[in-house]
């Protein structure tokens, strides 16, 4: 699948972000998880969406969820770049 236009430009925008990495931050980064709760919620929105029973409020909150999840997923791929051009794991 390809990345949609949105994403690429997200990622261009990110690029300026392993200027500011270390090792530790990278590390860091890349153990990032959703707390256990939005996680959940995440998932009942989800489930509700597939029924198509999402109220205007609630695919408000999703899409943003949605959105957040990408951004952080972005700069969890930075970091990780970092770390394997500079031997880490």
């Amino acid at each position: 699948m390809e990345p949609s236009a949105t994403i690429i430009a997200l990622d261009r925008m990110l690029d300026p972000l392993s200027d500011c990495l270390n090792v530790e931050a990278a590390k860091r980064l890349v153990a990032l998880r959703i707390d256990p709760d939005i996680q959940s919620r995440i998932e009942e929105l989800a489930g509700r969406s597939n029924e198509g029973r999402l109220t205007e409020d609630e695919r408000a909150e999703y899409d943003s969820y949605v959105e957040g999840a990408e951004i952080l997923s972005l700069i969890k791929l930075k970091a990780r770049r970092y770390l394997l051009a500079r031997g880490g794991n």
